[in-house]
């Protein structure tokens, strides 16, 4: 037993030594408290015998959630419980969780190789809005959708915006705003845009213009606001192409 422990904690560890790969984007996952979520990791049969799936939360180390030694999935204690489950599914390993909670909220990742040799298959940030605990501002995104030609630009817009009707005006004085975008199929980028208003003039209102080229660029964008101490998400706005011309003109 403590033969086979050591090799399970080798095995998932020798990736803190893998510092010269350049670095991996990460996907971007936006679910309310209480939902659930399903997390995709490839696997490749000719990489190795080992995978395993990590969880770093921001400020800590990361965690080992579950490893997988020649085809067995073994979960770490802290997460040998129902509301996290992982499956292999064809030519990938899939991470399970249930009745999400705001702890849950970090970036997960998974490995995958040999002994001495493991290399990063996937990253998610797992973004979990908690709107019962926004007490004193919230986040408004409009449009909620938006249909656009391939090669049309679109502008969004977020708003922070106060529940205190007679300082509706106020605004934080420091803000940290970030886009993300939630697609579908085989390209998920992270964080596409980044802004910070602490050497500037207060504002409230943030927008985002972006070309759509193609499929790749539709999907969900979502905005997050980082202010006193809160991570503020907007519902959304679900962006797509549309394949009709729009009409000319009436006389």
């Amino acid at each position: 037993m403590t033969g086979r422990l050591t090799a399970l904690i080798l095995l998932c560890t020798v990736y803190l030594i893998q510092t010269a790969e350049l670095p991996h984007q990460i996907s971007t996952t936006v679910v309310e408290v209480g939902g659930n979520v399903t997390l995709h990791c490839p696997f490749s049969e000719t990489g190795g015998q080992s995978f395993c799936w990590y969880k770093q939360s921001l400020g800590y180390l990361a965690q080992t959630v579950f490893s997988v030694i020649v085809g067995r999935i073994t979960p770490s204690e802290q997460f040998n419980n129902p509301r996290f489950t992982a499956t292999k599914e064809d030519s990938q390993y899939v991470l399970t969780i249930r009745n999400v909670s705001k702890e849950d909220e970090a970036t997960y990742f998974c490995l995958n190789g040999g002994t001495y040799s493991q290399s990063f298959a996937n990253g998610i940030f797992l973004a979990v809005n908690d709107r019962n605990k926004q007490k004193f501002f919230y986040v408004k995104q409009s449009p909620k959708t938006e249909s656009v030609q391939p090669g049309d630009s679109v502008t969004l817009q977020c708003s922070l915006l106060s529940k205190n009707k007679e300082n509706a005006d106020q605004c934080p004085g420091e803000q940290s705003v970030y886009w993300f975008r939630s697609g579908s199929g085989e390209s998920h980028p992270g964080i596409i845009y980044a802004h910070s208003n602490e050497d500037e003039e207060r504002s409230c209102v943030y927008s985002l213009s972006k070309t759509i080229h193609n499929s790749s660029d539709t999907g969900t964008y979502y905005c997050a606001v980082v202010t006193c101490g809160e991570i503020l998400f907007g519902e959304g706005t679900k962006v797509e192409t549309s394949l009709v011309p729009p009409l000319p003109p009436s006389d």
